[in-house]
């Protein structure tokens, strides 16, 4: 069994981007955090080995978290391990969550679920693709992990401003935010599938875009896991949070290069729904920090 650590973090799609970047400032900004009672274990995943254990030895050597002595090997108090986790495959979810059971028996503190893809052109393929990844695998990454999340514990599932729903019909945007449960949202997304299939994704009301689809799924799907967890709560947000963010446009591989915003600017809103004081907001939609209409 893993030796004690007081708070436990896992990000997912990390060995590079926003999400390295985001483990990065989790390590940076931890001590200073209303959670600092302790060491903290911060899991860096994504699909490839070699990648991912890669990504952990630059942050070792990273020159900023040398200097301000944040990781254990310089007297500071986090750790960074690497664990395979593919998001578009439910075994590699359920792999560690097991792993995460078995190894934190107490429960785990923070998980930032970044991973996701972005595809080039726009067909039926593209579309299926885009969705198993980014809503189908996010959601059972959220249904898997959040279980594990301590009473006082957070997630955040990293979305975008493309997922915003004004530039679709007001028919769509009606259902949704008219959406019940999370079963309701994802009849939104195989709507948009089948829509796509039969070439009629504009003539209901949609953009001809599957990441934006995509992303607008984790935001409606957030919302309705923050309300689940409201009504678990009988009625109130306690003190486990659930919230979407819109990380703002970086230049990485996923946006092609486009962007002005270093990844670390990318990383401050997640990391700021993870550790910062945000009680009693739940299920919300954020960008630069704030809660922002879809």
């Amino acid at each position: 069994m893993t030796p004690a650590y007081s708070r436990v973090a896992a990000v997912t799609g990390a060995n590079k981007g926003i999400g390295f970047a985001i483990v990065r400032q989790l390590a940076l900004q931890y001590p200073s955090s209303r959670f600092n009672n302790g060491p903290l274990l911060i899991y860096l995943t994504a699909r490839d080995k070699a990648r991912g254990e890669g990504a952990v030895q630059r942050l070792l050597a990273d020159d900023q978290l040398r200097a301000a002595k944040v990781l254990s090997t310089h007297g500071g108090l986090s750790d960074i391990r690497f664990h395979t986790l593919d998001i578009s495959d439910a075994a590699s979810i359920q792999i560690f969550g097991q792993f995460l059971k078995k190894e934190h028996p107490e429960g785990i503190d923070f998980v930032i679920n970044n991973a996701g893809i972005a595809m080039d052109g726009f067909d039926n393929h593209i579309v299926k693709e885009t969705l198993h990844c980014n809503y189908y695998g996010t959601l059972s990454a959220t249904r898997e992990l959040l279980p594990l999340i301590k009473p006082t514990g957070r997630l955040v599932n990293v979305a975008s401003s493309a997922g915003s729903i004004e530039k679709y019909s007001q028919a769509l945007q009606d259902r949704f935010r008219h959406a019940k449960s999370v079963d309701d949202v994802t009849q939104i997304m195989q709507s948009f599938a089948a829509a796509v299939a039969q070439g009629r994704e504009q003539e209901e009301g949609w953009t001809s875009a599957a990441y934006a689809a995509s992303k607008a799924g984790v935001i409606g799907m957030t919302r309705m896991i923050g309300a689940e967890e409201k009504a678990r709560n009988g009625g109130t947000e306690g003190e486990r949070l659930i919230n979407a963010c819109c990380p703002g446009l970086v230049p990485t591989d996923m946006t092609k290069g486009r962007g002005s915003r270093t990844p670390d600017d990318g990383a401050q809103t997640p990391v700021m729904l993870a550790l910062g004081d945000i009680k009693g907001v739940s299920g919300e939609y954020w960008r630069s920090q704030r809660v922002r209409t879809w």
